[in-house]
């Protein structure tokens, strides 16, 4: 049975494909199958008909500049709970065009770049998923890896070295589900007493 849970790094994962497969639609001629962009974790033989970009998620991590923020407190009559403050993640995404053709990879890579270059905020009517109809807005920004980063990638991944991009994709929320129960104040006493005057 499918796992039910909404998941918000998934749905940052299917935001970046819809937006990208938008973008590069119309990168070949029609009657030709035009390009698509695909979850993929680089596994095996990645078909090149029709052209297509590869979304490899290599990295998740928390992001450190969300922390330290203030607990959520939620009203349950005639007590209260508080909730730990969602859990910020930063995401790190290896994109590839595969097409068999240089010229078409590079118009590809250019489409993407282009793309998230003038659409770095990713909010509203754009997200999908667990993230469709929310507040949230996320950061989209692109890594200067060394060439030295980048073949440590493929390498994981047992693959030789294409022509790719990173991107870093934050704050994705995830909700924690930590609760604390606590009781409103009823009644307080206050001690006093008369201060001795100092010699």
């Amino acid at each position: 049975m499918p796992f039910k849970r909404r998941s918000m790094i998934n749905a940052t994962s299917l935001t970046l494909q819809n937006l990208l497969t938008a973008a590069v639609a119309d990168l070949v001629v029609p009657p030709a199958t035009p390009p698509v962009a695909i979850i993929h974790d680089l596994q095996g033989t990645i078909d090149v008909a029709p052209p297509r970009l590869t979304l490899f998620l290599y990295e998740v991590g928390e992001d450190p500049s969300a922390r330290n923020r203030p607990h959520r407190r939620l009203n349950v009559p005639p007590d209260y709970e508080i909730q730990r403050p969602d859990m910020a993640l930063s995401l790190k995404y290896l994109i590839t065009p595969w097409s068999g053709d240089r010229d078409t990879d590079q118009r590809l890579l250019e489409r993407v770049l282009r793309t998230l270059y003038d659409g770095a905020i990713l909010a509203g009517s754009v997200l999908d998923g667990a993230l469709a109809g929310t507040a949230e807005a996320l950061k989209v920004t692109l890594l200067p890896l060394t060439i030295e980063e980048r073949t440590r990638i493929w390498h994981a991944v047992e693959k030789p070295y294409r022509l790719s991009v990173v991107y870093e994709v934050r704050v994705v929320p995830i909700r924690s589900t930590a609760f604390e129960e606590q009781s409103p104040v009823s009644r307080r006493s206050l001690d006093y007493g008369e201060l001795e005057p100092v010699p």
